[in-house]
């Protein structure tokens, strides 16, 4: 009898163990789809403001500004 509880402990000791991974890495996926979300859109402002200071600046022209704005938006 002691055999059996010994197994059966140890199957669902490692049950718990996979269930608490499981949880891990979907709360893990979830959190960095957020950050990647939100890291994308600041990396598309950010490229914005940079070009709009090389327009000021001169180094590129109304065209280039805009199709730059374009395959940004």
């Amino acid at each position: 009898m002691c055999y059996v509880s010994g197994v059966s402990g140890i199957w669902m000791a490692a049950g718990g163990l996979l269930l608490l991974g499981l949880w891990v890495a979907v709360i893990g996926l979830g959190a960095w789809g957020l950050w990647r979300l939100t890291r994308g859109r600041q990396g598309e402002h950010e490229a914005l403001a940079v070009a709009s200071e090389r327009y000021a600046r001169g180094e590129i022209g109304r065209d280039e500004f805009e199709r730059i704005k374009k395959d940004l938006s």
